[in-house]
């Protein structure tokens, strides 16, 4: 594991070896802040001393979707729901306990394949002007090259993981196809059937560090996870994200099968 420490956020991404070369997970370059408020599904999940980690999405009052390599354990996490501003309390945020992870059960450390992990929460986030559901694509379904999506998180801002933001981060990114993705230029066929790509060939915006688990959004509904990449915006190396499609069906059946475990208790 891989620990990368500043004086006010704690971001982890574990590291592998893609075709040679180290890649770190969790890895916003080159974008913006958003209106405050404006992306109300967006948590920041922190350690229990307060220190961010990764971020998640809210999709429903009681669960989150994430990335399953930010499984630091249910006692050590907290989820953050309703921040725009890490560093400045705002009186929008609520603070919450999760009660049981669900990672992968095929989620693989060394491929980073199945990088996907629910949060099932303690008491259910109350849903307002601040805090809403992000929605979740069909399984199967499949988001067009070239589309534009979003992906936002409080991760580092400058590809040398030099620069902290205090406040949320978003950035643009057109969707790369897995071929290009997966050429010798790129990645080198480590990019598996459960990813998706997205950035520029010339590189420049990014998601980075502490970004980990955040949502890409296409056309309103979330088709990926921050998980990998080489380095930050790095040109010909495009960020590497779960696709979210490719897991509706285990999403659906592993929130109905705990509460048919719940109905049966």
């Amino acid at each position: 594991m891989c620990v990368f420490l500043s004086k006010s956020l704690l971001f982890i991404s574990l590291c592998a070896c893609v075709a040679g070369q180290e890649v770190g997970r969790g890895r916003i370059v080159g974008g913006y802040a958003p209106v405050p408020h404006s992306i109300k599904y967006i948590v920041s999940i922190q350690s229990t001393q307060r220190q961010h980690l990764c971020g998640g999405s809210l999709i429903n009052k009681f669960w989150v979707i994430t990335a399953a390599h930010c499984n630091i354990g249910v006692n050590k996490m907290m989820i953050v729901a309703g921040d725009y501003s890490l560093t400045i309390y705002e009186g929008t945020e609520q603070e919450m306990l999760p009660q049981l992870l669900f990672p992968h059960p095929e989620y693989n450390t060394t491929t980073t394949n199945n990088d996907i992990m629910l949060i099932k929460l303690r008491a259910p986030a109350y849903l307002n002007s601040y805090v809403s559901i992000a929605l979740l694509p069909r399984q199967g379904a499949s988001i067009a090259v070239g589309r534009v999506c979003r992906v936002s998180g409080w991760g580092y801002t400058s590809a040398s993981g030099g620069q902290i933001p205090s406040t949320l981060r978003t950035v643009m990114l057109p969707i790369v196809s897995t071929e290009q993705c997966n050429s010798s230029e790129s990645f080198g066929g480590s990019i598996t059937e459960n990813m998706l790509c997205a950035g520029f060939s010339t590189g420049g915006k990014d998601a980075c560090q502490g970004d980990s688990g955040g949502p890409l959004v296409c056309e309103g509904r979330v088709y990926g996870l921050v998980s990998w990449g080489k380095g930050c915006a790095e040109a010909q190396f495009p960020g590497v994200y779960t696709a979210v499609s490719k897991f509706r069906r285990w999403i659906d059946t592993t929130i109905f099968s705990y509460y048919s475990r719940c109905n049966k208790d």
